[in-house]
């Protein structure tokens, strides 16, 4: 049997450590918990454990200071960096510096436990000369409008951040309005290419017979207007970045030329006969299914896959959870900063009802409603009447869902907050109990009845009911 893997933790908030101290020892791992930094690095001195996790923010040193002084005592182990930071400048700083993966609050003891013994076992392959290899990134991020705590979101910050050292095509894709221009904006920026062009454009807002022109460019006399030479999108981010938006819209000609450009790194200008050599990276985006469009020889094939070399999915707001309120919060002060008025707060009322709303336009429908609003509305508190009317269409429908939810959600991150364990083992028996009365109560105690009505059998009925103790 192997030896247990050592797991050092070091948090101001006893809650935390206690609840990792819990959920790591029942793994069989050998835990030590600090409650600062300082007290961590003097038994460094003579015990060394084979992964650290630690928060960014205690009293005495921050994790990152202790990132950097464990770093020079000993650049193997392993550091996991964990924030309740929402921002991915918090997510990809902790790359930067070197840290072996960042965790954010809250936090699932499933991916803490499968992470520490990741982390243990990289550590040990090292001391055995066997090391893994970790091209994390090397950029920060600051880009206030990207922020979320949900764990889709958190996949959109690890993606960038590791592609952060990379020229690599990549093809963003999601639904209008969630954001697929500032994650373009965000690989440029934090790439080896930063200090190159950036340079966007829209294909399905230009018309098709003057796409290829701004594309490539053209030669003076190449077409009736043409009076001068003029360089195209290419030409303009040489050495840069390209961002394609909306690349599903661009016609069966143009999906060609652009095949070409990216396989041979030359073209042509319109009216051209010199080649012009270009070294551009490709970052493409699209709403549309293009698997679907490929099927359908709607989009080519080939040019799919040269583009979809690394992809990124932006999660539509509706399956973001508590960043709707994160960012709602943060467009009412952005709102308030540009049109140079006093801030307006939202009462808990609006916050948990936004959160139910199905957001067809996404992220940036609530940035606009945001602006609406703090235009609009007519006191320093936002509440329900303040909203606009076709989001208050919507509040017959949601406004039962909005008490049982809202209050669901807050009893589970109080729960979380507390450092409860094993939630769902509590919640489920409740939730089934109440469930189980209800329907006995409609059926008149009659078992057969009450469990069709819950999609179970009679025999699970019955079990359910020893089980919660119901008569």
């Amino acid at each position: 049997m192997s030896e247990p893997e050592i797991v050092w933790v070091v948090d101001d908030e006893q809650s935390i450590r206690w609840v990792l101290d819990r959920t790591l020892s029942k793994a069989h791992m050998n835990v030590t918990c600090f409650d600062s930094a300082t007290k961590l690095l003097k038994s460094l001195d003579s015990s060394s454990p084979e992964v650290i996790i630690s928060d960014i923010r205690m009293p005495d040193m921050n994790g990152f200071e202790l990132l950097k002084q464990v770093q020079r005592i000993n650049p193997d182990l392993p550091v996991i960096i964990m924030t309740a930071h929402s921002d991915m400048d918090s997510a990809v700083s902790a790359y930067e510096k070197g840290a072996f993966e960042y965790l954010p609050k809250p936090f699932d003891i499933n991916d803490v436990t499968a992470l520490a013994h990741r982390a243990c076992e990289q550590y040990r392959s090292s001391q055995k000369k066997h090391l893994v290899s970790r091209d994390e990134p090397t950029a920060i991020l600051n880009s206030p409008d990207i922020i979320g705590k949900s764990p889709a979101m958190q996949d959109v910050f690890r993606a960038i951040a590791r592609l952060s050292k990379s020229s690599i095509s990549v093809l963003v894709t999601g639904e209008s309005g969630t954001g697929k221009e500032l994650v373009a904006k965000a690989l440029h920026t934090h790439s080896p290419r930063a200090d190159a062009p950036y340079i966007e454009i829209n294909t399905a807002a230009i018309p098709k017979d003057l796409l290829e022109s701004e594309l490539f460019g053209h030669e003076k006399g190449a077409f009736t207007g043409a009076h001068a030479l003029r360089k195209g999108r290419f030409e303009q981010a040489n050495h840069g970045t390209l961002f394609l938006d909306e690349i599903g819209d661009m016609s069966a000609e143009l999906q060609t030329r652009l095949l070409r450009v990216l396989s041979e790194r030359k073209f042509y200008r319109v009216g051209g006969h010199q080649p012009v050599e270009v070294d551009v990276r490709v970052i493409a985006a699209t709403h549309q299914d293009l698997e679907k469009w490929v099927e359908e020889g709607l989009f080519r094939e080939d040019l799919f896959h040269r583009l979809n070399v690394i992809r990124i999915q932006i999660p539509p707001l509706r399956e973001r959870g508590e960043d709707i309120v994160l960012l709602f919060q943060q467009f009412l002060k952005n709102a308030a900063k540009e049109l140079q008025v006093e801030l307006k707060t939202a009462n808990s009322d609006v916050t948990d009802y936004l959160q139910i709303l199905p957001w067809k336009g996404n992220v940036r429908q609530l940035d606009n409603i945001s602006r609406w609003l703090m235009v609009m509305a007519t006191g320093h508190e936002i509440t329900l009447d303040d909203l606009p009317a076709d989001l208050k269409e919507e509040m017959e429908y949601s406004v039962v869902q909005t008490g049982w939810e809202s209050k669901l959600k807050q009893d589970i991150q109080q729960r979380l907050e507390r450092g409860e364990l094993r939630i769902l083992d509590q919640l489920t028996p409740l939730f089934e109990g109440i469930a189980l009365k209800v329907a006995l109560e409609k059926t008149a105690g009659k078992k057969k009845e009450a469990a069709d009505l819950l999609g179970w059998g009679r025999n699970t009925l019955t079990r359910k009911m020893k089980e919660l103790g119901l008569s």
